[in-house]
């Protein structure tokens, strides 16, 4: 009874945790001091990707995740170094997919466009896979690209090609909250706000709902409640009524609810953000914030659509996020010990970005980086 009981609080913590792994953290391409961008995010069961850079499946190889237990993927934009990794990925997994494994589909999501890039790349390559996938397409806003690139997305969203067990979701930006929802369910919600590159690019936020609190064991032994289906009852929030007559509502035998944890990664951007960026990141317990060039190079980040420490810091700094990871540099910012000729030490992007946080954590990504997100403390009643 004593290794059931600590078999199950095992599971539980399990489920209960939340990290971020990073597997790629370089700008342009892959080298052999970074990968190109690649991050995955795991709690309640769920591994899901975050782009997916030329290497990725390579980068899984090396790290102590399992591709395979991917189960959804969202690409913040269509550069190469953020989406030249995914159709390799797919087959990869395929094919160390057991053939009598009824794989769930595999949703990925990302901008318009992304259907057309995958659909298109597995069919020349006559590619098959073992699994489904669906892609599903944000619509981005007129503002987020030239005028020439929306013309040619207006035309991808028209296209009446059918892209065969593909065809997943087309989400419009909701403009009251300035969002796209994406997934809605009992433990968490994600949603994807717009971003500002030289074409449209998007970050996402996984927020955890609170979580009710503890049930109070003692108390409900006192009341004569024994442990079976009332208790789950109460624990989903059910008020029960005893065999005797007495009424016992949930929050009588629970403890304070915890509150849900909050993990919000960025795509490429030019420091420019829209309001409905800095509230769905608000407070976030770990923001993922691209810095391609340092602040000596602000005029060239900005030509290029992309960040400087400086302004990832401002933006954590405005959403008063508690922890700021810096990612996507430069291949020329490397470790002291692999400095070369027109390299400069990566170290120097955390000094100008500490001059502007107001008592954030930061952290510099480095590639098979592990940073867990703990759970927080209750919310008083």
């Amino acid at each position: 009874m004593y290794i059931v009981l600590l078999t199950c609080a095992a599971l539980i913590l399990s489920k209960m945790s939340m990290d971020v792994t990073f597997l790629g953290t370089g700008a342009a391409y892959p080298s052999p001091t970074r990968g190109a961008s690649a991050i995955v995010v795991r709690f309640e069961g769920e591994c899901w990707l975050f782009d997916c850079g030329e290497g990725t499946q390579t980068q899984f190889m090396k790290s102590h995740l399992k591709a395979g237990r991917i189960t959804k993927i969202f690409i913040t934009h269509l550069h190469g170094d953020h989406l030249f990794g995914l159709p390799g990925l797919l087959c990869t997994i395929s094919l160390q997919s057991s053939p009598a494994t009824n794989k769930l589909p595999v949703d990925i999501y990302g901008p318009l466009g992304l259907r057309s890039f995958l659909w298109r790349t597995m069919e020349l390559s006559h590619s098959q896979l073992a699994f489904p996938y669906i892609v599903h397409e944000l619509v981005p806003t007129p503002d987020q690209c030239p005028a020439e690139e929306q013309n040619e997305l207006s035309f991808q969203e028209k296209d009446e090609v059918s892209f065969e067990g593909t065809q997943g979701k087309t989400v419009h930006l909701d403009p009251v909250e300035d969002s796209y929802t994406l997934v809605d369910n009992a433990q968490f919600v994600m949603k994807a706000f717009r971003l500002f590159h030289r074409i449209p690019s998007f970050g996402f936020v996984v927020e955890e709902k609170p979580r009710a609190g503890r049930l109070n064991a003692q108390k409900l032994k006192e009341l004569g409640v024994q442990p079976g289906p009332l208790y789950g009852k109460l624990k989903e929030g059910v008020t029960v009524v005893l065999e005797n007559g007495t009424t016992i509502c949930p929050s009588d035998v629970t403890e304070d609810p915890l509150p849900g944890r909050k993990v919000c990664i960025l795509g490429d951007c030019s420091g420019i953000v829209g309001d409905g960026a800095v509230t769905l990141c608000y407070e976030a317990d770990l923001l993922v914030h691209e810095a391609t060039l340092d602040d000596t190079q602000v005029d060239k980040a900005k030509e290029h659509g992309h960040s400087t420490p400086k302004m990832a810091a401002e933006f954590a700094k405005l959403c008063k996020a508690k922890r700021l990871v810096l990612s996507h540099f430069s291949q020329r910012y490397k470790p002291a010990s692999q400095i070369g000729e027109g390299d400069v030490d990566v170290v120097e992007l955390k000094r100008q970005a500490e001059l502007v946080l107001d008592g954030q954590e930061l952290v510099l990504a480095e590639d098979f980086m592990t940073i867990g997100v703990p759970m927080k403390k209750p919310l008083p009643n």
